[in-house]
């Protein structure tokens, strides 16, 4: 049975809490302002499209002097095929910040990333606007170069996380850590919403000169490792980490002084270990490779499910307030504001979830579980009535089943494969781990981000729902292997403790 959570926090000293929020708040503030394009669409669309025409008091040119397309669907084709420009140069970036981030310091890797996609992103949406610059090629350069620098965060940050926690608690811990991507969904929706009046522009001024400060702050913040302040790297067997340097250890939450007695005995035997010139610290881990990595057991199918699975989560994150303000008719401050539900739903799946699977023992089970769930809740979705209570329920209860999973998976799973017993001793395989799992998943994103605006065009909203079905059955589908072999474990272990009884 799995330690209780005091337990889980009697383990971490003030350096893990540090290295937790550091890391949560750069993907907070990085969501931020990725979730403001998708919060901003119908206000960048009207702007790319013609008003109406008055020949009487101006020339037509000058009514329609920004226009970049003739008609609003030829916009909504276009910000759909930005989408996916954006999640292909993110996917391959993925693969290659992986790479890089298991053979360069972490805090140089993520803070470049999150510096240079601000300065991107105000260049995108704040600079072109006030010196009213219009090119489709523009965009399409500046949205690419964006993918690929925001493609180093992620990697970086559960790299740094599957560093400082090992396995006891990891999927109670990374299912609440993983709540970051849907925190700063919530906080881009309400940025956008609060500055929308003003115009689209002051929406990514924010977003991108918060980020900004925010990779400042990690760059002279952050500890990748605990190595750095002296503390060995925790077990992947569950035992709590070893300290090395005991002025650097101050808990969270103490146990009994008894119990202080007895890390003492532990320390002294361990640290007489570490002393030996056999084992000597500085020594570094060699990285795996990126083929080596791919073929660990466990990687391939559940990066085809993430394909499956995130090419949903991120319509939703793309393309919901769009589809609240053009299904329904509200306003888009509204729509930005009701969209949040997905995310609150998300935060707390991951983390029940990622509690659950801790228990068992097992992700896999808990996994095909809340995706057959969500199934059933994409269809309820997809009939929800034009009232906002009712939608947000809706909204809530389907992010639950979509975006726990995806959290899941994304963080807790990927931080178990690249700290697996295959990789006999090597440890620097996290981050290349992360990038093949989520860049496989923005591959199939990014396909799906041209194909959600092509059947809305032709064939509505509907039919987009139940392509989303589709794909979520296709997530069990490749991880139906992983779910048998794991499912028997469990029969096994069961009936092993009756026969002890």
């Amino acid at each position: 049975m799995p330690p209780s959570c005091c337990g889980y926090l009697s383990q971490y000293t003030h350096h893990h809490l540090v290295a937790f929020l550091l890391t949560f708040f750069s993907y907070v503030l990085l969501h931020a302002s990725r979730k403001t394009f998708s919060n901003v669409k119908v206000s960048i669309s009207a702007q790319w499209t013609p008003s109406i025409r008055n020949d009487s008091l101006s020339p037509g040119e000058t009514w329609g002097e920004n226009h970049l397309f003739e008609d609003e669907k030829q916009a909504t084709l276009f910000l759909g095929a930005l989408d996916s420009i954006f999640l292909f140069s993110y996917a391959v970036g993925l693969y290659l910040s992986g790479v890089i981030g298991d053979r360069v310091n972490l805090r140089y890797v993520l803070c470049f990333g999150l510096c240079g996609s601000a300065a991107v992103e105000f260049v995108f949406g704040t600079l072109t606007e006030w010196l009213h610059i219009y090119n489709i090629y523009l965009y399409c350069g500046l949205w690419v170069l964006n993918g690929l620098l925001q493609s180093a965060v992620w990697p970086c940050v559960v790299a740094v996380m599957g560093n400082w926690f090992g396995k006891t608690g990891r999927g109670f811990v990374f299912g609440l850590w993983s709540a970051c991507a849907s925190v700063g969904n919530i906080l881009g929706a309400f940025l956008a919403s609060s500055v929308l009046k003003y115009g689209y522009e002051y929406a990514f001024l924010v977003t991108s000169v918060v980020q900004f400060a925010g990779g400042v702050v990690v760059f002279f913040g952050l500890l990748t490792s605990p190595k750095e302040v002296g503390l060995s790297l925790e077990s992947e067997t569950g035992l709590s980490p070893v300290e090395t340097d005991t002025d650097s250890h101050r808990p969270l939450m103490s146990d009994e002084e008894e119990e202080v007695e007895v890390e003492v005995e532990v320390y002294g035997r361990q640290h007489q270990s570490i002393q030996q010139p056999d084992e000597p610290l500085d020594e570094a881990p060699q990285a795996i490779g990126f083929c080596q990595a791919f073929c660990l057991p466990g990687v391939l199918p559940y990066s085809l499910a993430y394909a499956c699975l995130k090419l949903v989560n991120y319509s939703f994150f793309f393309w919901l307030p769009f589809y609240l303000s053009n299904n329904y008719g509200w306003q888009e401050a509204q729509a930005d504001r009701l969209s949040v539900w997905y995310d609150v739903g998300g935060i707390i799946g991951g983390t029940v979830q990622g509690l659950i699977s801790d228990f068992l023992g097992k992700r896999a089970p808990v996994l095909a579980t809340s995706l057959a769930l969500a199934m059933a809740a994409l269809v309820g979705y997809s009939r929800s009535p034009n009232d906002q209570l009712i939608n947000a329920v809706l909204l809530a209860i389907t992010g639950f089943f979509i975006g726990g999973p995806s959290n899941m998976i994304s963080s807790a799973i990927s931080a178990d494969l690249g700290r697996q017993e295959a990789l006999r001793g090597s440890k620097e395989a996290l981050a290349t781990v992360t990038g093949i799992v989520d860049g496989t998943g923005s591959i199939g994103a990014a396909g799906g981000q041209y194909l959600v605006s092509l059947l809305e065009s032709k064939l509505g909203w509907m039919c987009v729902f139940y392509f989303f079905v589709v794909m979520t059955g296709g997530s069990i589908v490749f991880i139906t292997p992983l779910l048998v072999k794991e499912v028997r474990a469990m029969w096994r272990d069961r009936r092993a403790m009756r026969r002890q009884l």
